[in-house]
């Protein structure tokens, strides 16, 4: 399995483009999957449903599987974030996974970047970005791609991981 990640911070479009890059990598037959980094508490459960109701009463893991899908919710309860290895070792194997956040992991990573926001670029501390994604053009010793390209962007990604 390939992992591919996005970089950047909060507000750059990372989650705009990974919709967009999803449906051109399965349209050129790969078969894809995400992880999802979040920095901050969530939850994909509501209250008073009865997952929900089952995480409430103090269950380590609930599943809610149905015709169309199931869902597997593990409870940390003060253990240690897992981390991305072990995270992916959770997995169904696919041709790509896409990661969003991570961006301290060492895989192969886009550098989400929109200069209007005022932050810093991250490849410079990080020798794993290889190519940057942006709004606005400006000199720099990575490939830039068009954010708004997301064609472009799944054409490099396969390129550079020799999926294409």
């Amino acid at each position: 399995m390939r992992i591919f990640g996005l970089a950047g911070w909060s507000g750059s479009g990372k989650t705009t483009l990974l919709a967009a890059l999803i449906p051109e990598l399965v349209a050129r037959g790969l078969s894809v999957s995400t992880i999802k980094h979040a920095h901050h508490e969530f939850d994909i459960d509501r209250p008073g449903k009865d997952s929900w109701r089952h995480r409430q009463a103090g269950a380590t893991e609930v599943m809610v599987a149905s015709v169309r899908r199931w869902a597997l919710m593990h409870e940390l309860r003060g253990q240690v974030e897992p981390s991305l290895d072990e995270l992916v070792a959770q997995m169904s194997p696919v041709d790509l996974l896409l990661v969003e956040g991570f961006k301290r992991q060492p895989h192969p990573k886009l550098e989400v970047h929109r200069p209007s926001l005022g932050k810093p670029l991250i490849y410079p501390e990080d020798p794993h970005i290889v190519a940057i994604a942006t709004d606005e053009p400006f000199a720099a010793p990575l490939p830039l791609l068009p954010l708004a390209d997301a064609a472009a962007v799944a054409a490099f990604i396969t390129d550079h991981l020799g999926l294409g």
